[in-house]
C-alpha cells in the first residue's frame, strides 16, 4: 500500500496526477479563491498536525504505561487512542466527499466529482423551488414596498438631478451609436409607406368644408385679393406688356395699348370691388367652388385618384425625400442641444417630471399598489416563464465544469469549515476514550 498524504488524502503514487489536477483547477481560480486556498491548506496542517500529536501521545503514553508510570499513562494513552481514531475517521469521511481517500476507488466516496451533475441539478431544483416559486417572490416583493422607497428616493432633488443626468447621458450615448444614413432611411421610408398608405383626400375634403362652414377662407380670399390688387398697381408695365404680346399682329399698336389699358382698368377694378365687398358675386362663385371641390375631394372616386396620384408624385420627388430625411438631423440636433444643457428646458421639464412622480408615489396609496402590482406582475411571469432557464444557469454550468474542477471550487469554499469537524472528531474522540477506559476501569473495580 502507498504512504498516505492525510493533508491530500491521496497516496505518494498519486501525488503526481493530483497536483497536475490541482494546478489545472488552480488555472481557474480567481484571487479570493486563492486566499481561499491558503486558508484550505492551513486548516489542513493544524488538523494533521493534531492527528500527528494524537499519535505522538499515544506512543508515549503506551510505552509511559508499559514501563509501570501508575494508571494515569492508561487513561491518556485511552484518550490518545481514541482521539486517533476519531481524526482518521473525519479524515476519512471529509476527504470522501471530493476524491478516493488513499487513491482506492472505495464506493460512495469522491462524491462530487463522481455525482456534480446530480447535485448541479439538486442545487438547481432547490433554488427554483425554495427561491423562485410565486408566493416567494409575492411576499417579498410586498414587504419591500418598492413603490414607496422609489418615490421617497425620487423626491429628493439630488437624486432626481443624478437620474436626468443618467438618462441624458444615455440619450447621448444612443444618439451616438446611432448611424444617421441608417435612421434617415428609416424614418424616410417610414414616412413615405405611412403618407402613400394613407389617403389624404376625404381629410382634406372635410378640413376645407368645415373651414369654410366657419368662414374660415374669407380672411384668405381677402388677403389674395388685397395682394392681387396691390400687384396689379405695382405691374401695371408687365399686365399691359403681356395683352399687347398676345395681341394679333395685324392690329395698330396704339390699338393693343388702348385694349391693354381698358382690360388692365377692368382688372383692378374688378379685384378692387371684390376686396372691398364682401358679398360680391365672385366671392360667391368661388364659395360654391369650394364647397364643390371639399365635396368632390370626400365623394368622387375621380378627384380622389387625382389627389392621390398628385401626392404620390410629390412624395417620389428627390427634393421631398431630401427634406424627410432631413427632419431627422434637425430632430438629433436639437435632442442633443436639450440632452447636453443641464438647464434646458426638456431636462428641467424631466427633472420636475421625476421629482413629481417620486413624491405622488410616497403620498398616493394607490398610484404605489398600482405600480408595486406592476412590479409583481412583471417578476412574477419572468419567474414562472422562465423558472426553468434561471435554474439552468446553476446546472449548466456546473455540468459545464470537469469534475476535478467542481471538486476543488466547492473544497475551496467549504473545505475550511470541514477541516474543523476532523478537530472536534479528534478532541471529541480523544474525551470519549477517555470517558469510556474510565468507566470500564471503575466498572471492572
Amino acid at each position: 500500500m502507498e504512504p498516505m498524504d492525510l493533508r491530500t488524502g491521496t497516496g505518494t503514487g498519486t501525488a503526481t496526477a493530483a497536483a497536475s489536477a490541482s494546478a489545472h483547477a488552480s488555472g481557474h481560480l480567481s484571487e479570493s479563491d486563492a486566499a481561499k486556498q491558503r486558508g484550505l491548506r492551513r486548516m489542513k496542517g493544524v488538523a494533521t498536525g493534531l492527528l500527528l500529536a494524537v499519535t505522538a501521545g499515544y506512543a508515549l503514553a503506551t510505552w509511559a504505561e508499559r514501563s509501570g508510570a501508575g494508571a494515569w499513562a492508561g487513561y491518556l494513552a485511552a484518550a490518545f487512542e481514541a482521539g486517533m481514531v476519531g481524526a482518521l475517521a473525519d479524515w476519512f469521511a471529509v476527504t470522501a466527499l471530493f476524491r478516493h481517500p488513499l487513491g482506492l476507488r472505495i464506493p460512495h466516496t469522491a462524491i462530487i466529482p463522481t455525482k456534480k451533475d446530480q447535485l448541479g441539478q439538486s442545487l438547481g431544483d432547490f433554488v427554483g423551488e425554495n427561491f423562485l416559486s410565486a408566493q416567494v417572490v409575492r411576499d417579498k416583493l410586498r414587504s419591500a414596498a418598492l413603490a414607496h422607497r422609489l418615490g421617497g428616493w425620487l423626491s429628493q432633488p439630488g437624486n432626481a438631478d443624478r437620474v436626468t443626468g443618467e438618462l441624458a447621458s444615455v440619450v447621448r450615448g444612443g444618439l451616438a451609436v446611432l448611424r444617421d444614413t441608417d435612421v434617415q432611411a428609416v424614418m424616410g421610408e417610414a414616412i413615405t409607406r405611412r403618407a402613400h398608405a394613407q389617403e389624404i383626400s376625404p381629410g382634406l375634403g372635410r378640413l376645407l368644408e368645415k373651414t369654410i362652414a366657419d368662414d374660415g377662407h374669407r380672411r384668405l380670399v381677402d388677403l389674395l385679393c388685397a395682394h392681387s390688387r396691390d400687384w396689379l398697381e405695382r405691374h401695371r408695365d408687365t399686365v399691359l406688356k403681356a395683352i399687347e404680346d398676345g395681341a394679333p399682329g395685324w392690329t395698330p399698336r396704339f390699338v393693343d395699348r388702348r385694349v391693354g389699358d381698358r382690360v388692365y382698368r377692368e382688372l383692378l377694378r374688378f379685384v378692387t370691388e371684390m376686396r372691398d365687398s364682401p358679398g360680391h358675386p365672385a366671392r360667391g362663385a368661388l364659395d360654391r367652388l369650394l364647397a364643390d371641390f371639399a365635396r368632390r375631394l370626400q365623394h368622387d372616386p375621380e378627384t380622389r385618384a387625382k389627389v392621390e396620384s398628385l401626392k404620390g408624385e410629390l412624395l417620389d420627388r428627390p427634393e421631398v425625400q431630401e427634406v424627410i430625411a432631413s427632419a431627422w438631423a434637425a430632430l438629433r440636433a436639437m435632442i442633443l442641444t436639450a440632452a447636453e444643457d443641464d438647464r434646458s428646458a426638456l431636462r428641467l421639464r424631466a427633472r420636475a417630471s421625476l421629482l413629481t412622480l417620486g413624491r405622488r408615489l410616497t403620498t398616493d396609496e394607490r398610484l404605489g399598489a398600482k405600480l408595486d402590482g406592476w412590479v409583481t406582475d412583471a417578476t412574477l411571469h419572468v419567474v414562472t416563464g422562465y423558472r426553468t432557464q434561471i435554474t439552468s444557469l446553476i446546472t449548466d454550468t456546473v455540468a459545464a465544469w470537469d469534475a476535478p474542477t467542481t471538486s476543488r471550487k466547492i473544497e475551496l469554499h467549504i473545505g475550511r469549515d470541514l477541516q474543523f469537524i476532523r478537530l472536534n472528531g479528534t478532541i471529541i474522540g480523544a474525551l470519549a476514550g477517555l470517558a469510556i477506559h474510565a468507566a470500564t476501569r471503575l466498572l471492572g473495580g
